[in-house]
């Protein structure tokens, strides 16, 4: 696990100058016209049910890459700390943000939080977290959290349209541009599947799927 978790690391890293392509649907991740409409509706979706949210107060992002959430988050938060193991995301982040978002180079995995939130956001982390890891990373979300503190997050959803192939490993070979391979974990949970693991955990989240089936969303109750 842990050298699945080091390539993990390392393509996040290799990948920054090219992650937002992914996202916007640039270059080689372009889509047909009909399908792009789809993903750029479930974007929408996905950020307006985030500022309906409205994470007001001191806000940590987990994963902040390359501030796509984090120019978000700042039109709402008094404080945001952006947290993320790579510092090529991070540079990206702030130069995007150009905001007062304080940022640290963390790994999430060992992350011990020294101060509390009133809001712990993350946005297509959790599909990243490995079984035998995900009890012990919401103990840090909760460690990490004032009375009352709040959740919300943005992922990839079990049946997304531009990934509907089964995966019952949780695992995927992923590619760079340059040709560049490396493993990745990948776990996409539906809605209520996701929203009944984190109930023992002490989490209630009300999670939906955007209309077009490419994203999961959804925070505390």
């Amino acid at each position: 696990m842990s050298d699945l978790l080091g390539s993990q690391r390392r393509y996040y890293a290799a990948r920054a100058p090219e992650y937002d392509d992914w996202w916007f649907r640039r270059g080689r991740y372009a889509l047909p016209p009909e399908r792009e409409a789809a993903w750029s509706a479930d974007v929408a979706e996905a950020e307006a049910a985030l500022d309906a949210f409205a994470p007001a107060g001191d806000v940590v992002e987990l994963a902040a890459g390359t501030g796509l959430w984090t120019r978000r988050l700042v039109r709402f938060a008094e404080r945001v700390v952006a947290l993320d193991v790579n510092p090529e995301v991070l540079e990206r982040n702030a130069a995007r943000v150009q905001g007062a978002v304080e940022y640290a180079i963390v790994d999430l995995f060992e992350w011990e939080p020294t101060e509390r939130f009133d809001v712990c956001f993350f946005g297509f982390w959790l599909s990243h977290v490995p079984d035998d890891r995900f009890d012990r990373f919401w103990g840090t979300v909760r460690s990490a959290l004032r009375p009352h503190g709040r959740v919300f997050l943005v992922d990839n959803v079990a049946g997304d349209p531009t990934h509907a192939w089964p995966n019952t490993e949780h695992v995927e070979t992923r590619s760079l541009a340059d040709g560049r391979e490396f493993e990745i974990v990948k776990r996409r949970w539906r809605p209520d599947e996701l929203a009944e693991r984190v109930r023992p955990l002490g989490f209630e989240l009300d999670l939906r799927r955007t209309r077009n089936g490419h994203f999961l969303y959804g925070g505390s109750r």
